[in-house]
Parts: structure tokens; sequence; C-alpha cells
């Protein structure tokens, strides 16, 4: 499974009924030990949000891991972002 092909993914969730505007970003980037780290980055539109790293020993543990974070993201609503 060659994740790169895909890219980063971008979601973001917006309901003004609640004052929420939450974006979540997920990347896979190859480590120098031959293994993939997931990139999640999250928060509020508009500020630079919190990070965290996810280093695994393969690309297809790292590309699995992100696309199980990607589904429970869609699930509680957030949508692909609608590029300006």
């Amino acid at each position: 499974m060659d994740y790169e092909e895909t890219g980063p993914v971008h979601l973001r969730r917006i309901d003004p009924s609640r004052n929420m505007r939450r974006f979540y970003t997920l990347a896979i980037q190859p480590t120098l030990f031959g293994g993939a780290s997931v990139i999640r980055n999250w928060g509020r539109i508009g500020t630079n949000g919190q990070s965290m790293m996810e280093t695994f020993d393969s690309e297809d543990h790292a590309a699995s891991a992100s696309l199980r974070l990607e589904r429970t993201k869609r699930r509680r609503g957030y949508r692909d972002c609608n590029p300006a």
C-alpha cells in the first residue's frame, strides 16, 4: 500500500449552532530508519492547533492507522475541506 500517492488528508467540522469550527489533518512521513510516522494536527480553524506524531515499523502499519483515524473522524462529522 503506497500512501504517498494520496497525500495528506485535510478534514473540517463546522457547526455554527454549537460555535464549532475545527480542523483535522493526517499525513504520513517516512522515518530515517525505514519506518513511517503518522502526523496529526488538529484544533480550531484559524489557530495552529496541536500536533502528535506516532511512529510505526512500516509504512503499511502507518497507513492502516491513518485510515482508522480518518474513518473515526468522518463518523464524528468531519468532512473534506473545500479548497478555496
